[in-house]
């Protein structure tokens, strides 16, 4: 079936769950007229201030915009921005669970200009919170295995900010869902993939891939890189997203798929990741082929980088992106 086929099947049908990280997303839109007399900085005149679900939370997002059934698991801390973040996503009618049990909400404010970013701060208490704190993480584990249940498929949202930190309790519940026979998909962060093994897909940038195995200078050396990565880790395969240069699924067993970039203004890349593996889980938990997968997943990456700020690419977007006949 071909791609719009699959985006058709999956809405309303599939039901994904993403647990990991989850963000405030904020950002000041402004414009800049002059130049500081304190020191020799832009002075930004702010007119509008809006705030976004990011990380894990802009993941489940994307799922709900394809049409899925989204639910989300992540962890706040105690204070406005992780209410801010569970009233943005209860308002898309994402079923979630956000404890407060981290010190802080992970916050990234960023200051914009006619669209292009002149500063970003970010507000966050480490890889800590979650991560050490027993009881609370035991507690998130029980709300793992409940929504894991009602899910066909489960990413991984890994931003490094410590929920998905704790030692060996990230394979735990990649054996769990596997063991219900749920599609295991994880977006990844730093070099030790590792923590990622046997998941069925892993869906790196080229930054985080060459991370992991090693500078490539071509596709070859990057099909190899993932290939060997596969072979070392047990995974089920690799989609890698090159930026400017399209997207790679490899497979065990040497099988290569490359899709080209779609040709678009880009405004702004954040975010462009959660997209990528919302859809591909979407769509591989629909039954979709991995050509599917690739064309419509490229497709919604264009259509978020021509946003501004993280966004989400929406069922209809991305068919009427799609080429014809895909």
């Amino acid at each position: 079936m071909s791609a719009r086929d699959m985006l058709d099947a999956a809405a309303g049908t599939v039901s994904v769950l993403t647990a990991g990280d989850v963000m405030l997303d904020r950002y000041w839109f402004g414009e800049v007229r002059r130049i500081s007399p304190e020191a020799p900085v832009p002075v930004l005149r702010v007119f509008d201030v809006a705030n976004r679900a990011g990380g894990a939370a802009n993941v489940a997002l994307n799922v709900t915009a394809l049409g899925a059934g989204s639910l989300l698991l992540g962890a706040v801390g105690d204070d406005e921005s992780g209410g801010i973040l569970r009233d943005t996503v209860h308002r898309h009618g994402i079923k979630h669970a956000l404890p407060a049990i981290l010190d802080s909400t992970t916050v990234k404010l960023r200051l914009v200009a006619r669209n292009q970013q002149l500063l970003r701060a970010d507000f966050e208490s480490g890889p800590g919170g979650l991560a050490s704190a027993t009881t609370a993480h035991s507690r998130w584990r029980e709300k793992f295995s409940a929504m894991c249940a009602d899910a066909d498929a489960v990413i991984f949202s890994d931003y490094g900010k410590g929920a998905l930190a704790r030692r060996g309790e990230l394979g735990a519940m990649l054996g769990e869902a596997k063991a219900a026979g749920k599609l295991t998909l994880v977006d990844p962060s730093g070099g030790d993939f590792s923590r990622y093994q046997g998941a069925d897909l892993l869906t790196p940038n080229l930054g985080e891939l060459e991370q992991a195995a090693g500078a490539c200078d071509d596709d070859e050396a990057i099909a190899k890189a993932a290939a060997g990565l596969i072979e070392r880790h047990g995974f089920g395969g690799v989609l890698v997203t090159l930026s400017e240069r399209g997207m790679m699924m490899v497979r065990p067993g040497g099988g290569v798929l490359h899709s080209p970039a779609r040709a678009r203004e880009v405004f702004d890349v954040s975010g462009a990741g959660d997209t990528v593996a919302a859809v591909a889980a979407t769509l591989a938990a629909a039954g979709a082929d991995d050509r599917a997968v690739l064309e419509a997943a490229n497709a919604a990456a264009a259509i978020v980088v021509g946003k501004v700020g993280t966004a989400v690419a929406t069922a209809d977007e991305v068919k009427a992106a799609l080429p014809p006949g895909r």
